[in-house]
């Protein structure tokens, strides 16, 4: 596990507020493959985690487990979890109950599939961190409670999705070679 810290740098003579709460993102790779397919891949993963949360701010020291698996194990979760039998890039699954007192919030956890990802990531053009990032962010956001079932909250989820991955460095991925 690797601990990091959420905190936005301060502005010069502005006075320090309390220590910002620890976020522990657990990262398990159960597809050695996915090393190779995005160099620095525990950092790429920590790094959208943490903007996400930046974005989405929660209350507390906060936890969440991110899964790098294959195209046949999320098979297996999408068929279980959602009855449908095919792959998917990304699934979440928050944990609903609130922390114990003076433990960590643990948000839940977010499963990406490796074939599926890079296939999109070819298809669209772009380099496979950059749609990881976007997917992870994603993820992360239904862990928050964000969705995209009706018209109005998939704006809403994709609008806060393109700002924290301009924040990254990343091009928005629902227009991209729109200028």
């Amino acid at each position: 596990m690797t601990a990091i810290w959420v905190s936005t740098p301060m502005a010069a003579g502005a006075s320090a507020d309390p220590m910002p709460p620890a976020v522990t993102v657990d990262i398990r790779i159960d597809d050695r493959a996915w090393p190779a397919a995005v160099p620095g891949l525990r950092a790429a993963v920590r790094r959208a985690a943490r903007a996400a949360l930046k974005a989405a701010p929660v209350a507390g020291p906060v936890e969440l487990a991110v899964t790098l698996t294959d195209d046949a194990a999320m098979r297996d979760l999408n068929r279980t979890w959602r009855k449908k039998d095919k792959p998917t890039n990304v699934l979440s699954f928050p944990l609903a109950e609130g922390a114990m007192p003076g433990e960590p919030n643990h948000l839940g956890d977010v499963v990406l599939a490796r074939q599926t990802v890079e296939a999109e990531a070819a298809a669209q053009g772009k380099p496979v961190g950059d749609h990881l990032a976007h997917l992870v962010v994603h993820g992360v956001l239904h862990l928050l409670g964000f969705d995209h079932e009706s018209a109005r909250e998939a704006r809403a989820m994709e609008g806060r999705e393109v700002a924290v991955l301009a924040g990254l460095g990343i091009a928005d991925p629902y227009h991209l070679g729109v200028r």
